[in-house]
């Protein structure tokens, strides 16, 4: 099958962030700061209501509407970071005890939206520790100015969610989950559109 990736990824990589919301963050957890309004920040906002309900409380912030983000995280049970941003967009100082921070914008080792000390003071996980530890940024530079130590990843998701890690084990952790993706999120969000598709007759079937 022959797919459009970008509104798939979007698509996948917000529902990721959904899970890892529902498996981390808070019971309760009903307000949501996201910074970053692009495709990311929107999909999130979509995904995240999936998870929490038509009720939750949405927030968003960008750069073009000026200010600081601040006021929003501040109240924020959960925080999604879904920017282009090479330097941190969130401060440790904004994070209430208890609130849960999805980090999505960053795939690359130079590029962190989270800084060094918020990456110390929160639980850390992953979708993949190798991943993690070529390609995160916030990983790999807060382990470079020595915040933390190589052994700060505490799980992966996917360790969380077949019950192999408990997760949050208190109601004032700060929880951090760093999305840089996996090739299978790709492959089972693919598999789902095509099945939709031929469901309801959308897309060419061509013969090779």
């Amino acid at each position: 099958a022959l797919l459009n990736a970008s509104p798939i990824t979007a698509i996948r990589t917000a529902a990721v962030s959904a899970v890892a919301t529902r498996a981390l963050a808070r019971p309760g957890a009903r307000s949501v700061a996201i910074i970053g309004t692009g495709v990311q920040g929107k999909a999130h906002e979509q995904g995240l209501r999936t998870v929490l309900g038509d009720d939750a409380e949405i927030r968003s912030w960008s750069r073009s509407s000026g200010g600081s983000p601040e006021e929003l995280v501040r109240d924020a049970d959960v925080v999604c970071t879904c920017t282009s941003s090479s330097e941190p967009v969130l401060s440790l100082a904004w994070l209430k005890p208890g609130a849960h921070v999805n980090a999505v914008g960053s795939s690359v080792p130079w590029a962190r939206e989270l800084d060094a000390e918020t990456m110390a003071a929160g639980t850390l996980f992953v979708d993949r520790r190798e991943s993690t530890l070529n390609e995160s940024g916030e990983y790999r530079r807060a382990l470079e100015e020595g915040a933390i130590r190589p052994d700060h990843i505490l799980a992966e998701l996917g360790e969380v969610l077949i019950g192999a890690h408990p997760g949050r084990t208190r109601d004032d952790e700060r929880t951090i989950f760093v999305s840089l993706g996996l090739a299978v999120e790709d492959l089972a969000a693919a598999e789902l559109v095509v099945a939709r598709a031929r469901e309801h007759g959308i897309g060419v079937e061509v013969d090779f």
